[in-house]
């Protein structure tokens, strides 16, 4: 799980500081604000590392990818020539991490269940060409820093850093650090100078050559690609609905960006025989089950069914029943919210335990109550299946069922992080609400859904005058 995200000259925004990130952690604010911005970066780190180009530091995308984001100088904030980027994030890992000491196995150096990434990025010192200017992993207290020589070029060195206890402030239960002792011990033979890091995390498989006890950095570089490798992503612009729908037996890692293999995971969902957690002695349900439990919950329709078209065909229907006594119709048949939820939904549950969710706008189409309902999902997907959800937001309702819900203590508040994000003449920026334990929001912005109280006033104005000249 990602517990804190901190960035510079990222798009609009020129600094955000230790961004606390929970098991639900919400982006709320108004058009341009930013907002989608934040999940933009998410989705650059997880393209890059995902790209087959070693030499790219950034993969900024193209329209076939998670994101396309044109270039750097298209990313950097204020579009600055030459451009400088940092972006650092902390995460947790389901268990300790433990590196032992090459010389003896038996002896743990480091271990503990945070970690954390911190780059810079530029320009170099020539148009376009971006290089890493320095890379640097922390686990426990120590730091290890690839950073390059001087303020250009392409000459690197590695470095070990202790952070002295009075300054860790991230220092878990878990930990075991060799403290002051340890430090990089080079091999013999001649001295040379590192290459530059591979994309903008990457050690390069030079310094396992060049040092007798780096071999572990390795342990660190899996640990940051296994995090992105559980991040999965869905737009806010999803498929419409199809009449039928193709199945070649085939599982797909998630839904796509726009929902279009929903059924694909349902169907290989099915095959597979997966069953879900619905709770504490609770009975567990197929992820099929499981949805229909949802839409029926949300009072979208009262039940589900994906079918084949004839025995044996891998052409599939999606039919619905919209109240006990109705007919059984197709999905393209019933209201657009259903076929816009699904996905959400689906996603959900389909992404393994332990997943982190993007969600951008996933209440678009949806009636307020349903809305409303969002929340209750993503509590659930929360607190049984371990996922991780960032969601970008418009919805008022949406945020008040998660406010009810520390109230009501279904979460607590500590599970939440919530933010209003607003543009500004320096960048956009990031207000932290504080929420209670009674799920108030004792900050709340200005106008922040609005001005409420300012239309009830000038339509009871409205009426008074309009009134006053019926009179008269």
């Amino acid at each position: 799980m990602i517990t804190e995200l901190s960035f510079t000259n990222f798009k609009a925004w020129q600094s955000v500081k230790e961004m606390r990130l929970a098991s639900i952690t919400g982006l709320f604010g108004t058009n341009s604000s930013g907002k989608t911005s934040i999940l933009q970066l998410l989705l650059l780190l997880k393209q890059t590392i995902e790209s087959t180009d070693r030499a790219q530091v950034l993969e900024f995308g193209d329209e076939m990818g998670l994101t396309n984001l044109g270039s750097f100088r298209d990313t950097v904030y204020g579009h600055i020539n030459p451009g400088t980027m940092t972006f650092g994030l902390d995460w947790s890992l389901p268990k300790p991490l433990v590196v032992t000491s090459p010389e003896n196995r038996t002896h743990t150096l480091f271990s503990a269940k945070k970690l954390s990434l911190n780059c810079e990025i530029d320009e170099n010192g020539s148009d376009h060409q971006l290089a890493v200017s320095q890379v640097e992993y922390c686990i426990s207290r120590h730091k290890f820093i690839m950073g390059r020589k001087g303020s250009g070029g392409n000459k690197y060195e590695l470095e070990s850093i202790l952070v002295p206890e009075s300054e860790s402030s991230k220092k878990d239960e878990t930990e075991v650090d060799a403290g002051a002792d340890f430090r990089f011990v080079r091999n013999t033979g001649r001295v040379w100078d590192l290459r530059a890091p591979i994309k903008f995390y990457g050690i390069p498989d030079q310094i396992y050559a060049y040092y007798q006890n780096a071999g572990f950095l390795s342990e660190l570089q899996l640990a940051f690609e296994t995090l992105f490798g559980q991040v999965y992503y869905l737009g806010p612009v999803r498929e419409f609905p199809h009449r039928f729908y193709a199945w070649n037996g085939s599982e797909p890692a998630d839904m796509g960006r726009s929902g279009g293999r929903v059924v694909d995971a349902l169907l290989a969902a099915r095959v597979r025989g997966a069953y879900i957690s619905t709770g504490y002695k609770k009975r567990r349900m197929t992820l099929e089950e499981r949805v229909a439990s949802w839409l029926k919950e949300l009072e979208l329709i009262h039940s589900f069914k994906v079918e084949p078209v004839a025995q044996d065909s891998n052409i599939y229907q999606v039919r619905v029943q919209k109240t006990p006594s109705s007919a059984k119709v197709l999905i393209t048949d019933v209201g657009f919210g259903v076929s816009q939820i699904l996905p959400v939904l689906v996603l959900c549950y389909y992404a393994p335990k332990g997943s982190i969710i993007l969600l951008e706008q996933p209440e678009i189409h949806l009636h307020p109550s349903v809305q409303s309902g969002l929340a209750d999902v993503f509590i659930d997907a929360a607190k049984n299946r371990d996922v991780q959800i960032v969601v970008e937001s418009h919805s008022e309702h949406l945020l008040r069922r998660l406010q009810r819900r520390v109230a009501d203590e279904t979460i607590t508040a500590d599970k939440t992080a919530l933010y209003f994000c607003e543009a500004g003449n320096e960048g956009s920026k990031l207000n932290t609400l504080d929420v209670d334990q009674f799920g108030n929001i004792t900050n709340w912005p200005k106008n922040f859904f609005g001005d409420e109280f300012g239309e009830i006033a000038k339509t009871t104005k409205a009426i008074m005058l309009r009134k006053k000249g019926m009179q008269g």
